[in-house]
């Protein structure tokens, strides 16, 4: 097959002018084009006219004659081989299981592939299964009701589950692993669109069921799955690991010890250090939720076509190099979201952005964070991130005025240096509740600076951005971890063998697509270790 690229067609063409407009593009006979299938499909909004542009493979009549056509041309070229091939497979007598550590999307994929090999992991998730952790997750937002181990960190499906479903990202991935984790979802019941859409999503309704789905899977192949088993320590035998103890006294042995924690796991990031396991702190951003109306952002994307079927909410993304050496930009857009409660710890008040599939909420809403460096602003070892977040949350309980009520200010008051008192046409959607006051208080001076400045920018790209009325609600602190938990070319601990530090958690991936592919990539590395008698 060859695979034709760039091929633009209006909003509104038919299936037939796509099936012309390939033939059309290679100059051939419509009879001559013996199928195709979408690969990728984008858009394009450049000189006020929006079109679809396409990716397609096409299987086609004397192929050869067509390469040589357009040798040169690069919209023009083999069909890649997208399909994935296992790193081996168990072997008929295995003598110990490996262990995966937390059922984030990391975990799910890590366990997922070493059960597709025959390895039959067995699953610690500290949290609880997806619909009682659901359940959990609505007490705090309706009741301030916080379960401290089954919130929208903790439990199956890890942080992802409870946001934009989003199911793109810009890691470097030759092998087309991505691929792999798309092909996965659809299995599970996400719609096959994933596998085209240049910005594919899912939501939070339709990932309970996929997460439910793959769960059975894993089970089927010989896996076990066992919630609400915390990981309180590593059983280490000089610098190789043995097992894991946990929360309740109990010992599991295994000398392959996936850890795919999430970026909040801060407990058991603490015990990693006391154990000794090498970690180093990392970068990471802070900020708010920044709230505008969908309809404002949809104008100001689409123009003439906001509103269309195939075009859906619009989304954005924007950044700004300020002048005190910081970056501003959006993090985690959803469109026709809600602005959620996300805090893990008592007394601690932290925000993070949730669409369903539809992204039918009348508000978009955006992480509006600045980056932050453990050189410059948190010195102190591996865990001094910690801190700064901690110290930033509980902050933000306190200006709430408690029970799980978050800081909010609109963007006019804060652009004027001045608390605000009452809301105006935008409404916020972070449940518990918000209290109007000034954000100053409690973000840094540099973030504070350094947002003000970034304003007029965004909003000389986003027509709108600078809306008076705009609320922000405080904070935005768990963008990505805080450490990493570095691993050597094995995949292992730099220090600590049969340890695979994986995913967010570790410092590895950001985002359901890349946390998915680090989990592929992991499990390879087990499968492989296994089978060397490593």
């Amino acid at each position: 097959m060859l695979r034709i690229s760039e091929l633009k067609l209006p909003l509104d063409h038919s299936p037939e002018e796509l099936a012309a407009a390939v033939a059309g593009f290679l100059k051939i006979a419509a009879g001559d084009v013996r199928g195709f299938t979408v690969f990728k499909r984008s858009y394009d909004a450049r000189k006020g006219v929006m079109s679809l542009v396409y990716i397609i493979d096409v299987d086609a009549v004397d192929e050869d004659k067509l390469f040589s056509r357009f040798k040169g041309d690069r919209r023009v070229m083999p069909t890649p081989d997208t399909d994935y091939y296992y790193a081996g497979q168990a072997p008929a007598e295995l003598k110990q299981r490996p262990l995966v550590v937390g059922f984030g999307p990391c975990g799910i994929f890590a366990a997922l592939i070493l059960a597709q090999m025959g390895f039959k992991p067995i699953v610690l998730e500290r949290g609880k299964e997806v619909r009682q952790r659901t359940k959990d997750t609505w007490g705090l937002w309706r009741k301030s009701e916080l379960n401290t181990e089954s919130n929208v960190q903790y439990g199956e499906g890890g942080a992802g589950t409870f946001s934009d479903g989003k199911l793109y990202s810009q890691i470097k991935d030759p092998r087309h692993l991505g691929r792999k984790v798309l092909t996965e979802f659809v299995k599970a019941g996400a719609p096959e669109e994933i596998l085209y859409l240049a910005r594919p999503h899912i939501g939070t309704f339709r990932l309970v069921s996929m997460v439910e789905n793959m769960r059975a899977e894993i089970i089927a192949l010989g896996g076990e799955i066992r919630f609400e088993q915390r990981v309180d320590d590593l059983i280490l035998d000089g610098d190789r690991v043995r097992g894991v103890k946990l929360a309740d006294g109990g010992e599991i042995f295994s000398d392959h010890v996936v850890l795919a924690l999430g970026h909040s796991a801060r407990d058991t990031f603490q015990m990693l250090e006391q154990r000794g396991v090498y970690m180093e702190a990392k970068p990471f951003s802070i900020g708010v939720r920044i709230e505008h109306p969908q309809s404002l952002i949809d104008a100001a994307r689409w123009g003439k076509y906001a509103g269309h079927p195939i075009l859906g909410a619009a989304d954005y993304k924007l950044v700004h190099h300020a002048s005190n050496g910081r970056a501003v930009y959006s993090f985690c857009m959803c469109p026709g979201g809600t602005v959620v409660a996300a805090t893990s710890e008592e007394k601690r008040v932290v925000t993070n952005g949730m669409s369903q599939y539809s992204r039918n909420e009348r508000n978009a809403n955006s992480g509006f964070v600045v980056s932050i460096s453990p050189e410059v602003d948190y010195p102190g070892g591996p865990l001094a991130g910690l801190d700064f977040q901690r110290e930033l949350e509980s902050k933000a309980y306190e200006l709430g005025g408690g029970d799980y009520f978050a800081p909010a200010q609109l963007l006019g008051d804060f652009m004027a240096g001045k608390a605000s008192t009452k809301l105006g046409e935008v409404e916020p959607s972070y449940k518990p509740g918000v209290t109007m006051t000034d954000l100053a208080r409690i973000l840094p001076d540099f973030c504070v600076e350094a947002m003000r400045e970034a304003i007029p920018h965004f909003a000389r790209q986003i027509r709108g951005y600078d809306l008076n009325d705009a609320v922000l609600t405080g904070l935005e602190t768990r963008t990505s971890s805080p450490l990493r938990i570095t691993r050597g070319e094995d995949l292992q601990s730099l220090n600590i063998k049969g340890l695979f530090p994986a995913g967010e958690g570790a410092g590895y991936a950001g985002g359901i697509l890349s946390a998915g592919v680090d989990g592929i990539k992991i499990a390879e590395a087990v499968a492989q270790a296994i089978l060397a008698g490593r």
